[in-house]
């Protein structure tokens, strides 16, 4: 019994091991991607170490096709997207789960609604409003529809931590004197740490790679995202693809650092009574 447990750790571990390789290739072969010319991507070398390392994609990138621009611009957008998400949805939630007040349920489903909507229906009514408005080819054009479409399943996961949370920890504050708004700073914010880290982690996948809003909100070079900026290395009759592999590389690293940064949390939020522990 013993020798069959170790086996099938050993078969487990090798098996997490080639999942994880499996995993990683595509980071890797974009890496190599972006270190190589057109010939050695498609018809030399696709698969292998680049032969020459080509820097120069690198410094290419970023002075001929302004992704440093357009990094700046991704960045503002989603950092400012994210801080409202959390703020709306975490004090939504907080009050819709623990509070009590008329016509709770209803607003709770009309904003879980925001789910079953697809952005493609009100793509041209959200380009003449943003234009009416007068905030069109600006942040503000990005900002407000992405901060919208990620309040109702941002709302959905913290709603459902705070339903988690046992009454009697906000009881007991209340009887120690704490009013509702250092409860909620001080005792629930801390114990929803790994939905937090969730949803900031979907949310900047959101924004970070949104492309059909970006597109049709935004003409003015100045404001253009990332995946907007990723068109201009294509040309009429040719494409610079290694440019292109650099430029994917150098969007793809905020996202690695945030996983990096809170992946921890994110493997609380999978346990049963994380919301508590955490």
């Amino acid at each position: 019994m013993n020798i069959l447990s170790k086996a099938g750790g050993v078969l487990f571990r090798t098996f997490l091991w080639v999942y994880f390789l499996i995993s990683l290739y595509p980071l890797t072969y974009l890496l190599f991607f972006s270190l190589k010319n057109n010939d050695e991507i498609f018809y030399t070398n696709p698969l292998g170490f680049p032969l020459h390392l080509r820097i120069e994609n690198y410094v290419q990138a970023i002075t001929k096709h302004d992704i440093a621009l357009y990094f700046k611009n991704s960045l503002i957008v989603s950092i400012v997207s994210i801080l409202f998400v959390l703020a709306l949805s975490l004090m939504f939630s907080y009050a819709a789960a623990r509070l009590e007040w008329r016509l709770k349920g209803a607003t709770y489903a009309y904003v879980l609604l925001g789910l079953f909507i697809p952005t493609q229906v009100i793509l041209i009514p959200l380009a003449v409003l943003m234009r009416d408005v007068g905030i069109a080819n600006s942040y503000s054009a990005l900002i407000v529809p992405y901060v919208a479409f990620n309040l109702s399943f941002s709302s959905l996961i913290f709603y459902g931590f705070f339903r988690t949370i046992p009454l009697e920890i906000e009881e007991s504050a209340y009887m120690d004197g704490a009013s509702i708004y250092r409860i909620f700073l001080r005792i629930m914010l801390p114990l929803v740490k790994p939905a937090v880290a969730t949803v900031t982690i979907f949310a900047f996948l959101s924004v970070w790679n949104e492309f059909p809003l970006a597109l049709i909100l935004i003409t003015d070079n100045a404001h253009k995202t990332l995946p907007i900026g990723l068109l201009s290395f294509s040309g009429q009759f040719s494409t610079e693809w290694g440019p292109m592999g650099a430029a994917m590389v150098i969007s793809s690293i905020p996202m690695i650092l945030l996983y990096l940064v809170m992946g921890d949390q994110v493997e609380k939020a999978l346990t049963v009574g994380s919301a508590v522990k955490g």
